[in-house]
């Protein structure tokens, strides 16, 4: 059977879970009219996880004594860390900014599969690497200059930026925790402790959070915690077990398409001519990467 269509479902399913991945911005700006981030964050994790339970009990965790540290590094990150971090900065600027700036993510992930694995970036590779990081620089300085009901900020936009680092340390912990273990049970684990890790944070820095909010809240963070983050992860990762991470980062790309559009056409967001230059560079060399896989990195 050829490669590529021995790679066709796992990229399906990377597919999939970029696109459902893209409405949590959205979905996630409208439960932040009424939650904190804290508060937000939480519920949508707690979503999360009860919709992983069953994979808790049909394959139990088998980890070795020294992978132990991987699984909660891998919580800490993946869970309070980047989350808290990225919606502080959607609560600080818009649903088409943030998404676009999460399109940054190949472009870290390319530079830290040099770093950490040993792949080799040729000369296209670092080109397609300074135009998506003068994508970023261009969205995030069209942001002073926004005008209108919904503004974005450097502030919010870089938020999110930080935020993929994190992401980044929770693709490569879990790749690597995936090659001795299954991907749904990795997901299930990481993201339980993950959310355990989180509830303390909340509770201890902000007490008991309130659960007096709107169906309307409520439907939002289900959404986030059930499509946008439980199937979304099981799809990634079962994906990103048969696909090399440096290539699999593209599919990450289409949260920020997903996201931008419903922003623009939803909330009625406002673009710059700035902004869309800034994210046609960055979405531009996440597809290099992707199409011309073998030219930019071994």
């Amino acid at each position: 059977m050829p490669k590529r269509d021995v790679h066709l479902l796992p990229m399906l399913a990377l597919g999939t879970a970029g696109c459902l991945w893209g409405t949590g911005f959205y979905f996630g700006k409208i439960s932040l009219n009424e939650m904190p981030v804290p508060t937000m964050v939480l519920f949508r994790f707690i979503f999360a996880c009860a919709g992983l339970l069953p994979v808790i009990f049909f394959d139990r965790p088998r980890f070795a004594r020294g992978e132990w540290g991987w699984v909660l590094a891998a919580s800490l990150l993946g869970v309070p860390v980047q989350y808290l971090v990225q919606f502080k900065g959607l609560s600080l600027t818009t649903v088409s900014h943030a998404s676009l700036m999460v399109a940054t993510l190949p472009m870290l992930l390319a530079i830290a599969a040099v770093i950490f694995s040993g792949e080799r970036l040729h000369v296209g590779g670092w080109v397609a690497l300074v135009a998506s990081t003068a994508g970023a620089a261009l969205i995030a300085l069209s942001s002073s200059a926004a005008s209108g009901v919904a503004r974005p900020s450097i502030r919010g936009d870089m938020l999110v930026v930080f935020s993929m680092f994190a992401a980044i340390a929770w693709i490569l912990i879990s790749k690597r925790l995936m090659q001795r273990h299954s991907a749904m049970m990795v997901t299930a684990c990481v993201y339980w402790i993950g959310m355990l890790l989180l509830a303390a944070v909340v509770l201890f820095t902000f007490g008991t959070p309130s659960v007096h909010y709107s169906t309307r809240a409520w439907i939002a963070v289900a959404e986030q915690g059930l499509l946008a983050t439980a199937s979304t992860t099981l799809l990634w990762n079962w994906g990103l077990k048969r696909v090399p991470a440096s290539r699999a980062g593209i599919f990450v790309n289409l949260e920020p398409l997903v996201g931008a559009i419903l922003g623009v056409s939803l909330l009625h967001e406002v673009l710059g001519i700035p902004a869309l230059a800034g994210g046609a560079l960055i979405v531009g060399a996440a597809v290099y990467f992707s199409y011309k896989p073998e030219n930019s990195i071994e």
